[in-house]
């Protein structure tokens, strides 16, 4: 995927303010979906970008700050606080209790924080997503766990599986 397909696939008006934030990228990788939510947030904004490996993260040069972690978000305690938001980008897949993370998101946002999650639109298990979530899936897991709004905002052909990628907003 391209830097702009990856920012056309979580574009949205409700993160999009004239106000600075601070977000989480859970799961990073090399930084694709970081850098595209640095070219939605306002200048001044901070990115937290979390991942386990940290050396295959690069780094782009943005009006938003980007603060590299090296963390296993699903094992280790994350020490921030106060987010605005937070983005798994093809990072939730990978985590088998899926509201323990809930849990633990909700311990570091803002009580009117969002959620930006990316995913294949799937529930059938394989080695690259062994705990897929399909947006169905999604929508009945926040809601469980308390949260009142799981929009869908877009969806793209993915080049790796039958099944296409979507993205969804999550809110409380």
């Amino acid at each position: 995927m391209q830097l702009q397909e990856a920012i056309a696939l979580i574009q949205n008006k409700t993160i999009q303010t004239n106000a600075q934030q601070e977000w989480a990228d859970l799961g990073c990788g090399a930084g694709l979906f970081t850098h595209a939510l640095a070219n939605l947030l306002q200048a001044g904004s901070i990115i937290h970008a979390v991942d386990k490996n940290i050396a295959t993260f690069k780094k782009y040069s943005s009006q938003v700050m980007v603060k590299p972690m090296q963390l296993d978000f699903v094992t280790a305690d994350i020490y921030l606080q106060a987010l605005d938001g937070v983005l798994m980008a093809n990072s939730l897949h990978y985590v088998k209790d899926k509201i323990a993370l809930i849990n633990k998101l909700s311990q570091i946002t803002k009580t009117n924080a969002h959620l930006l999650i990316v995913e294949y639109d799937t529930d059938i298990s394989n080695l690259w997503v062994p705990y897929p979530v399909s947006f169905s899936a999604l929508q009945q897991l926040f809601s469980k766990a308390g949260y009142s709004t799981v929009s869908k905002l877009h969806e793209h052909p993915s080049l790796y599986n039958r099944a296409g990628i979507y993205s969804a907003l999550i809110s409380k």
